[in-house]
């Protein structure tokens, strides 16, 4: 998520419909604001990605988009540009410019030049660029977040095929990580019962309840390995076991790049529910 305020990047048109010529020319000497490329201006503080993507000739897009808002997404460091129809790309920036490029209209945009898209527009390119996967974590944490209201949500679904309808119906507003959205959909095959933010008598609060017996912890990138977080772990899962539970935890790696052996050690583990 970028630290800055706003977007911070504005063509010259908007500079001179807000100041004039000479204070701007004061702001560039001054080092407060800076020249982009021929028209195009950022603040110094501006964040680097939207000053990369107005370079490119356009705004945020997608996961880059989403990132910026602090939504939860997929590891993806590519720049995804959202380009207007009446604007072009410009690739000098980059002689190998390996961005990628969304070309699509979003009538609820703010009026500005650089103005991301929507939220709902965001997720829809998601969906369309990045999958089902991608889509359906954003998604929960775009929800869990506040960032996107139910009628967001309604044109989201207008816009979508059946499979991206069915995902929304499915996406609720309580999961606390993208690794535990991503766990519920990649268990939903299965038919098992799955609860997020489960509370357990004596334990508190888990990432997910399977079955009202099974727990899944799923810790993220954040370092779990000091002494004090194993001990607070160990202790709530010997608690949840005094009360008949079973608990299995998957870190951040395992989720993302070995979901065969996390399948395989719940398929195994739920074959023994009693």
């Amino acid at each position: 998520m970028c630290e800055s305020s706003g977007i911070q990047v504005w063509s010259w048109a908007e500079l001179r419909r807000r100041t004039s010529r000479r204070a701007i020319e004061a702001r560039v000497r001054e080092g407060d604001l800076r020249r982009v490329r021929r028209g195009v201006y950022a603040a110094a503080t501006a964040c680097a990605r939207v000053v990369d993507a107005a370079e490119h000739g356009g705004s945020l897009g997608c996961e880059t988009a989403a990132r910026h808002l602090g939504i939860w997404v997929l590891d993806d460091e590519t720049l995804h540009v959202w380009v207007r129809a009446d604007r072009h790309h410009h690739s000098g920036a980059s002689r190998e410019c390996t961005c990628i490029r969304h070309w699509d209209a979003d009538a609820d945009a703010a009026p500005s030049t650089f103005a991301m898209p929507s939220v709902p527009r965001i997720l829809l390119q998601i969906y369309r660029c990045r999958g089902a996967e991608a889509f359906f974590v954003a998604l929960e944490s775009a929800r869990r977040q506040g960032l996107i209201s139910r009628q967001g949500l309604r044109r989201l679904s207008d816009a979508m095929d059946h499979r991206g309808r069915d995902l929304i119906d499915f996406s609720r507003a309580d999961a606390d990580s993208g690794l535990e959205s991503l766990v519920r959909l990649r268990v939903r095959p299965f038919g098992w019962t799955v609860r997020t933010q489960a509370q357990i008598v004596g334990t508190g609060f888990v990432d997910l309840l399977i079955d009202d017996w099974l727990i899944v912890e799923t810790d993220g990138k954040a370092n779990h390995d000091a002494e004090s977080h194993r001990h607070r772990d160990l202790v709530r899962d010997a608690t949840a076991a005094a009360w008949g539970h079973v608990s299995l935890r998957f870190d951040y790696a395992m989720v993302i790049h070995d979901w065969d052996l996390v399948e395989r050690a719940l398929v195994a583990i739920m074959a023994l529910r009693p």
